[in-house]
C-alpha cells in the first residue's frame, strides 16, 4: 500500500485546483449571485456550494465536518443560507456554475476523446473512495453522476478531494489537535493559513496549549517535534487517501495525471486561485488544514 502514498499526494495536487475553481471563478460567483447570495465575500456561496450535498445542514454539523472553521464563523452563514436557496437548488446551480467554468478552462486543452477518458478514469477512482467515516465524500457520492464528461470529471475530483480531506481530519484527531490548534500548529511550520473565524484570544490560547506540549518554541516557531508531527499527519493523510488510486492502478493513475496536467495549467493561467489556497504552491487546500 505504501507505494501509492506518493500517487495519492500527486493526484491531490492535480485534482484539488480543479475542484476549487468553484469557490473562486467569476462565472461561479455570477451564478451564486443569481441564487441571491451576497458575493461581496466568498463565504456565503462557499458554505452553500460545499455543504449542499449534506442537505440543509446546521452549524454544528457543518463545523464538525469542516473542522478547522470556528463554529462561530459557521453560524454566521448557516442555516441562513438555506433561506436564500434550498440545497436542491444550490446543487443544480453548482453544476451550472461548474459547466460554465470548466467549459472555458478545458476548451482547446483536451480533445473530446481525452476529456471522456479523463472523466472515466477519475470516476473509476472516485467510485473506489470508501465512504465509511467520510461524511463529505459520502454525501457527494450519494448524488447522481452528471452526464457531461467535464462535469463527471469535476464531480469525481470533488469526491476524491472530500475523501482525502475527511481522512485528514482523522489524522488530526489521532494527533489530538483540536480545530484551532491544527491551524496554529500548521501556521507555526510556515503554512499560509487563514484564521477561519477564530478570535485572537482563541488563537493565543491554542498557541499556549501547543507550547506546553512541545510543539511551539518560545519565539513562536515550530519545534522539531512539530515538524515531525506534521510530516506524520501528511503521511497518514496520504495513506488514508491511497485506496482509490490503488484500485485504479499505477498506469491508469499516470494516464489520468497526464490528462489533468493541461487542465491544471489552464487553472493556473486563469489566476482563479489565490496562492494561499492552491496546492500547486505546496499549501494545504482551503477548507481543511486544509
Amino acid at each position: 500500500m505504501s507505494e501509492y502514498l506518493s500517487v495519492a499526494r500527486r493526484m491531490w495536487h492535480l485534482l484539488e485546483p480543479l475542484h476549487a475553481t468553484l469557490y473562486f471563478a467569476p462565472e461561479a460567483r455570477r451564478v451564486a449571485a443569481g441564487l441571491g447570495h451576497d458575493v461581496a465575500s466568498r463565504w456565503p456561496s462557499y458554505f452553500a456550494w460545499r455543504t449542499a450535498p449534506l442537505g440543509a445542514a446546521g452549524p454544528e454539523l457543518t463545523a464538525a465536518t469542516y473542522y478547522t472553521f470556528s463554529p462561530r464563523m459557521v453560524s454566521r452563514y448557516l442555516p441562513r443560507i438555506w433561506t436564500v436557496a434550498a440545497p436542491a437548488a444550490v446543487l443544480e446551480a453548482r453544476l451550472l456554475a461548474v459547466d460554465r467554468v470548466l467549459t472555458a478552462l478545458v476548451d482547446g486543452r483536451l480533445t473530446t476523446a481525452q476529456l471522456a477518458e479523463a472523466a472515466r478514469l477519475a470516476r473509476q477512482a472516485a467510485e473506489n473512495a470508501g465512504p465509511a467515516a467520510r461524511p463529505l465524500a459520502a454525501a457527494n457520492l450519494d448524488l447522481p453522476w452528471p452526464d457531461a464528461p467535464h462535469l463527471v470529471l469535476w464531480h469525481a475530483a470533488t469526491v476524491l478531494r472530500e475523501h482525502r480531506g475527511d481522512g485528514r481530519l482523522a489524522a488530526l484527531l489521532t494527533c489530538e489537535l483540536d480545530p484551532c490548534e491544527a491551524l496554529v500548529a500548521f501556521a507555526a511550520t510556515g503554512a499560509a493559513l487563514l484564521g477561519r473565524g477564530w478570535s485572537a484570544q482563541e488563537w493565543s490560547d491554542a498557541r499556549h496549549r501547543l507550547a506546553a506540549r512541545g510543539w511551539i518554541a518560545p519565539d513562536g516557531t515550530a519545534t522539531d517535534r512539530a515538524h515531525k508531527e506534521r510530516e506524520a499527519i501528511e503521511r497518514t493523510t496520504d495513506r488514508l487517501a491511497a485506496g482509490p488510486w490503488r484500485a485504479l492502478g499505477h498506469s491508469r493513475a499516470e494516464r489520468l495525471a497526464q490528462l489533468l496536467t493541461p487542465v491544471l495549467a489552464a487553472v493556473c493561467e486563469a489566476g482563479y486561485l489565490p496562492s494561499h489556497s492552491a496546492p500547486v504552491t505546496g499549501r494545504v487546500p482551503a477548507g481543511r488544514t486544509s
